[in-house]
């Protein structure tokens, strides 16, 4: 399968990196400081920032405590992180400005689990605390063409949540979802993971083994 793009727009977490465990871990030991089902809170947070989530469980007086605890214990588990399949292949492959990683982490915490997985750091990282609203909102994904001088349109997103999947669809971009978390989107074209996919400057080219709809 080809598909069209000058730029491609990766979400970081069940994308790139393999943190789920991570996360899970992070946020079980966050509801029992908060005395909160672990259940319940891991139901709602992929895809979506830690403050928007803490604001939902939180009450206002509390919050800015309950969201030093999570990005605490995220960065804590940080080593824990590993590359997801075909990650490192793919990016190695791709020239610095042609991609971009737009992901509801924060920054430092971004930064530190790519590092962790042994991926580079993109030129353009447009992380949660660096957008007006988080994903499912598209304000990520159009700051992450933005700022590889690319409309939305011409560009490509990678993502496994329904909230970023959500978020490129609506910034105007073709959308791959990565997963089998993407099969519960809409998306036409759903991958396993990122192994065998290569970008030539103008499309990315998806073998048919990974595809898992499409």
């Amino acid at each position: 399968m080809i598909v069209p793009a000058r730029g491609l727009l990766f979400d970081a977490d069940g994308v790139l990196v393999d943190s789920d465990e991570s996360i899970e871990r992070a946020w079980v030991r966050w509801a029992h400081r908060w005395d909160h089902d672990p259940a319940a809170v891991l139901a709602g947070i992929h895809g979506r920032r830690s403050d928007d989530t803490v604001a939902l469980l939180v009450d206002h007086a509390d919050r800015a405590r309950a969201l030093a605890d999570i990005d605490r214990y995220e960065l804590e588990d940080v080593a824990a992180v590993t590359a997801c399949p075909g990650a490192a292949e793919l990016l190695a492959a791709l020239p610095a400005g042609a991609w971009a990683v737009v992901t509801s982490g924060k920054r430092g915490l971004a930064s530190a689990r790519l590092t962790a997985a042994g991926l580079p750091l993109p030129s353009v990282l447009v992380p949660a605390d660096e957008v007006p609203r988080g994903k499912p909102d598209p304000a990520g994904y159009l700051a992450g063409a933005a700022g590889l001088g690319l409309p939305a349109a011409d560009c490509v997103v990678l993502e496994d949540s329904l909230a970023g999947i959500a978020a490129g669809t609506a910034a105007g971009a073709a959308v791959i979802g990565v997963s089998e978390r993407a099969l519960d989107s809409h998306v036409p074209v759903v991958v396993r993971d990122l192994r065998g996919l290569t970008w030539d400057g103008a499309a990315l080219h998806i073998p048919a083994e990974v595809l898992l709809r499409g």
